[in-house]
């Protein structure tokens, strides 16, 4: 290992996506941050369209969308949509999958080399993983669940996922059904990966008392509400954004002055709006992409949030939303019911608007939030605090570096 002295490391960590509007994204950051914090040096290889934000780790951006003479033309490909990019991986042709793999070894190798990391830390069984193999640093891979769908869908990369895979020293997975289908699909006995649930950042995500009006007013948000639903995530079919349209017509017609606000974007925005017209919702607003910082006051107003996904590898957003002693009702399905017991929301039936509807009534009316808050907020402190998930991570980095 050739950290300081005084036990701290220099970790590269790599990723396919920018350190916001993305799952994986806002999992990097996060460590990033807490890792320098602790003493360790961190640096984070990352696609960009535009000049990237200073943040307290060194950074080292790939260029997308024609931002440089040096990058590559077209937006930085996704499993399924981000905030800032509608390409996916499944659209682009060969000649433009070579470029994108001979750009990430290229950078990941010189920065490796400039930097000297004792781990890189690929983030996704994709190519990042293949990339840091080239470099010839030891490495270690966070699968998330969307690379496992991708993997799936498009064989053309499996040579990449696969070798990369292979050779890592180990595969950390962010929940129970992550890490059964991370073994299955690629084919891994149990000694090669470590399951690590996600973690949230307790400095960005609490209880706090707030002016629901005030936080209203800022999205243009009108009105007295007697109750608050709300969603975050991308707009995309495996999130099941429809589903909650369709519950809010059966719950606008059971509770008086009911709010639905739909913070996220992506590619199904149109079509979802069209939705909610067919249905004559009233009170179901879109509020586009919202930043972490401005997340913690639409979870303290909410009484709850919803996950209605038709495929969730994890959900951090229930666990944000736990943070702030707000219940979650969400589908029966992934990573999802690894936390989600009665003590902090229900579960549902996938693509059962109905039943998602009766969950977010019973929910309301039982004053979850009021009389519950403070035991939901510390269930997520107590088992799910970033810190908690950091420490793991890096006694893997320490045993594998």
């Amino acid at each position: 290992m050739n950290g300081r002295k005084d036990g701290m490391m220099k970790i590269l960590l790599v990723n396919h996506f920018p350190l916001e509007g993305s799952g994986s994204g806002i999992y990097t950051k996060n460590l990033a941050n807490i890792l320098t914090e602790q003493g360790h040096k961190v640096c984070v290889i990352y696609p960009e369209i535009e000049k990237g934000s200073k943040q307290k780790f060194d950074t080292k951006e790939i260029y997308f969308n024609g931002f440089s003479k040096d990058g590559l033309k077209y937006n930085f490909p996704c499993f399924t949509s981000h905030p800032r990019s509608n390409n996916t991986f499944y659209s682009l042709n060969e000649s433009e999958i070579e470029e994108y793999v001979e750009i990430f070894c290229k950078i990941v190798k010189e920065t490796a080399d400039k930097f000297k990391p004792d781990i890189i830390h690929a983030q996704h069984l994709w190519i990042t993983p293949y990339a840091a193999l080239k470099s010839g640093y030891p490495y270690v891979i966070t699968a998330h669940g969307t690379d496992l769908k991708g993997f799936i869908k498009d064989d053309r990369y499996h040579k990449y996922a696969l070798e990369g895979a292979k050779n890592a020293r180990n595969i950390i997975t962010i929940s129970k059904q992550v890490d059964k289908d991370t073994k299955k699909l690629f084919k891994l006995d149990n000694s090669k990966t470590t399951l690590i649930l996600n973690g949230y950042d307790t400095n960005v995500f609490y209880k706090k008392e707030i002016n629901k009006v005030n936080v209203l007013n800022k999205y243009e948000i009108g009105g007295n509400y007697n109750h608050i639903v709300m969603f975050v995530g991308k707009l995309t079919h495996f999130k099941g954004v429809d589903v909650l349209l369709k519950a809010a017509r059966i719950y606008e017609n059971n509770l008086s002055n009911v709010l639905t606000m739909i913070a996220g974007n992506g590619e199904l925005y149109n079509e979802l709006n069209i939705l909610k017209k067919k249905l004559n919702l009233r009170n179901v607003y879109f509020l586009g992409h919202i930043s972490q910082e401005e997340l913690i006051d639409l979870y303290n107003i909410a009484d709850v949030s919803t996950i209605p996904s038709r495929k969730e590898p994890f959900g951090l957003v229930a666990i944000e939303a736990l943070a702030c002693g707000t219940p979650v009702v969400a589908t029966n399905q992934g990573g999802l019911p690894d936390f989600i017991t009665k003590e902090v929301g229900y579960l549902v039936d996938v693509d059962d608007d109905i039943d998602l509807a009766n969950g977010i009534v019973k929910t309301l009316l039982e004053k979850r939030k009021l009389k519950d808050g403070l035991q939901i907020e510390k269930f997520a402190k107590d088992k799910f605090s970033l810190e908690n998930s950091i420490r793991q991570i890096v006694d893997i980095y320490k045993s594998q570096g």
